[in-house]
């Protein structure tokens, strides 16, 4: 009979708890694919993340506008959460419909290993919260969004986010508004989309007045600037979301190999920015699933 180590022993959204009373603050990362999540776990990182964006990106290649689907998005959590024991935040855009299908997703997510989730709100027609034009629901449909995530929720230590992307339209002080009313719905933290400034954080934080309350996404090129872990703890952030760091990396060391194999005629010159076979074999422990082979083969022949 197998016992439970201390870890398994806790939930994911447990383990994502500890690790947000353990960091200040926490970062989380972006994991494009299950051998990410090694990467990330091997790297030392506690958290990880899927991005709505990254998924449509790289394993559709499709933009971030709302085209995948609930059944799409938990199809990447379990191929994470079956390799992989870090606590996963994933990203559910606005639900992929209404409230039956939100309570759904709470469900399939929970069912599949997730550990935390974050719901915007924008309209079901989405943009990049980075984007203009950006539309937004009313606050009231919004909070049924979080309430109906908190009902359907089976782990009461499942993490609920709430994203407001109010702050390009409507301003400062209406988006602390909507976040408090997001929280009062239930939500455990707040998403606080596309800040400019650390005086704007320091601001919900401020205004919320409550611990583990605001998540910064300090992604690249985009309109929050790279903010420093120290800066945002100084503003009170208890999270920091890093969604595409290292998809951004893969996918520009990626061109420049392609590029380089046709006009060089060989990969040679692009090796310095490859891992290793021995690397890929350390991560994956290679070793350990082929002595399987190696021991059934022997028992084979043994017999």
């Amino acid at each position: 009979m197998l016992i439970n180590s201390p870890t398994q022993a806790r939930t994911p959204g447990e383990r994502f708890r500890d690790a947000l009373a353990e960091s200040h603050p926490l970062p989380i990362v972006g994991t494009i694919n299950p051998y990410c999540a090694l990467l990330a776990e091997r790297a030392g990182h506690k958290a990880i993340y899927i991005a709505g964006g990254g998924m449509a990106t790289h394993s559709f290649g499709l933009p971030d506008l709302a085209v995948t689907t609930l059944t799409e998005i938990l199809t990447e959590v379990r191929k994470i959460t079956d390799v992989c024991d870090l606590p996963l935040m994933v990203d559910v855009d606005t639900g992929f419909g209404g409230m039956l299908n939100i309570a759904r997703l709470v469900k399939g997510l929970i069912k599949d290993g997730a550990a935390a989730m974050h719901i915007e709100d924008q309209v079901a027609q989405k943009r990049c919260g980075h984007r203009p034009n950006k539309a937004l629901v009313s606050t009231r449909e919004m909070t049924d969004r979080i309430k109906s995530s908190v009902d359907a929720r089976s782990d009461e230590s499942f993490f609920i986010v709430a994203r407001t992307d109010a702050l390009a339209s409507e301003g400062l002080q209406a988006s602390i508004d909507r976040a408090c009313a997001y929280m009062d719905a239930g939500a455990d933290m707040i998403f606080a989309e596309a800040c400019t400034e650390l005086n704007q954080y320091s601001a919900f934080v401020k205004a919320l007045n409550k611990p583990h309350s605001v998540l910064a996404n300090v992604t690249e090129f985009s309109l929050t600037p790279g903010f420093t872990m120290t800066e945002l703890a100084d503003a009170g952030v208890s999270a920091a979301l890093y969604p595409l760091s290292a998809a951004r990396a893969m996918a520009h060391a990626a061109q420049v190999v392609y590029e380089a194999i046709l006009r060089d005629g060989s990969q040679k010159n692009t090796l310095n920015i490859m891992q290793t076979r021995a690397d890929l074999y350390d991560v994956l422990n290679y070793q350990a699933y082929e002595k399987k082979y190696d021991d059934l083969f022997a028992s084979e022949r043994s017999n």
